[in-house]
């Protein structure tokens, strides 16, 4: 197995368990939490909220350590924080106890979600890494398809403080190993060179040219993840009542919303084949468009478009994950990365903090007609990638195995 591939299994399986422990946690525990300590069931979700603020603020020094140590002690450590902090939410008894958990849980999800799996990849691989972050995608992917079941299926025999505890132990029986087995730390300047076949002599990569604006290089990206990363939580958290709005029977909207997760795999599918060839940038332009163009369709037409959009919201945001790791490395280079990554994040961090509460007022003023802001969002999107021209224009292209 060649290193690229064996180095995405394991981070791939690893971010799958992160996620699932995580940020898929509260959709299924959240309300059996805030009846069992005596809390509203939106202090549940602020807590949450607070995780991700949390994890925004950690991830600028996260990347620093990974450029510097390498991922694999960073992701090391991430499931010892991840273990202990569903040890604390398991002991939870007050809303003291529930906020330091998720707390402890946003330092884990800071040090061990994708920004800092694309960092280690990069560490590792260099420009090479590029095919490597659509397949730890596809993996992550399935987070919710694998954890949703298995966070039911705990809570139903242990109860949700059973299964917190369960998805701790799963961190250092599983992911913690996983990690264990990436390689040590090489720097980018000496790793091995993608345009080599493995085993050929490595020899340092080019500094990355520079860049004539670079600042406005780097707003731009953080206004696009921001953008993407707002309209993917929203919808996350409400798409089974939008689409009840927009006519559909609370069976149907559920089935169709369901249908998110495969399409956002599909979408990461697509990128690894199809749009491949295409320029990162110009991917990333088409992944952008697809939440508009499918929001407008639902407005216009209602329920029988309910479909369309459900499909076209999902690809985009699985394809728009992968421009998350891509488009940084294809502006600036490897030098710096992680800590660019965890920089250009934080904006969309909190963004995601914000979704649940300001999407979820919006729908009850004025129902699917909020959809109008994640579709100017997503616009503005587009515009923000129009904006950000060329990158330099001889670092590989993107078909460099």
């Amino acid at each position: 197995m060649r290193p690229l591939t064996r180095h995405v299994l394991l981070l791939g399986a690893g971010q799958t368990l992160g996620f699932a422990s995580s940020y898929y946690l509260p959709a299924l525990l959240a309300a059996p939490m805030a009846q069992a300590i005596g809390l509203p069931l939106p202090w549940v979700f602020a807590a949450f909220s607070l995780a991700l603020v949390v994890s925004a603020v950690v991830g600028p020094a996260v990347g620093r350590r990974i450029d510097r140590r390498g991922g694999r002690q960073v992701l090391m450590q991430s499931n010892l924080l991840f273990a202990a902090g569903l040890l604390a939410l398991a002991a939870a008894q007050g809303p003291i106890g529930l906020w330091a958990a998720w707390a402890l849980l946003g330092l884990a999800m800071g040090a061990g979600l994708y920004e800092s799996a694309f960092s280690a990849l990069v560490g590792l691989h260099g420009h090479g890494a590029r095919a490597g972050i659509t397949g730890i995608t596809l993996l992550g992917g399935f987070a919710s398809t694998v954890g949703w079941p298995l966070s039911a299926w705990m809570e139903m025999h242990w109860g949700w403080r059973g299964a917190c505890v369960g998805w701790a132990g799963l961190h250092l029986l599983v992911g913690w190993p996983l990690h264990a087995w990436l390689p040590r730390h090489a720097p980018v300047a000496a790793a091995a060179d993608p345009a080599l076949p493995d085993g050929a002599p490595a020899r340092a990569l080019p500094r990355a040219p520079a860049l004539a604006r670079p600042r406005r290089t780097a707003a731009l990206l953080s206004l696009v993840f921001a953008v993407a990363w707002f309209g993917s939580t929203a919808l996350a958290t409400h798409l089974p009542q939008l689409l009840q709005d927009a006519g559909l029977a609370l069976p149907q909207a559920v089935a169709v919303a369901s249908l998110v997760g495969p399409a956002q795999v599909a979408g990461r599918l697509l990128d690894f084949g199809l749009l491949r060839r295409l320029h990162p940038l110009l991917a990333a332009k088409l992944a952008a468009a697809a939440h508009p163009v499918g929001a407008v369709l639902l407005l216009v037409l209602g329920a029988p478009a309910a479909l369309a959009f459900t499909l076209l919201h999902g690809a985009g945001n699985g394809v728009l994950t992968i421009a998350k790791g891509t488009l940084p490395l294809v502006y600036f280079g490897t030098q710096g990365y992680g800590e660019r990554q965890g920089v250009l994040m934080v904006p969309a961090r909190i963004a995601q903090a914000l979704a649940p509460v300001v999407f979820g007022a919006l729908m009850q003023r004025a129902g699917v007609a909020a959809l109008l802001l994640t579709t100017a969002l997503g616009a503005l999107a587009w515009l923000a990638l129009s904006a950000l021209g060329e990158p330099p224009a001889h670092w590989p292209d993107r078909t460099t195995p």
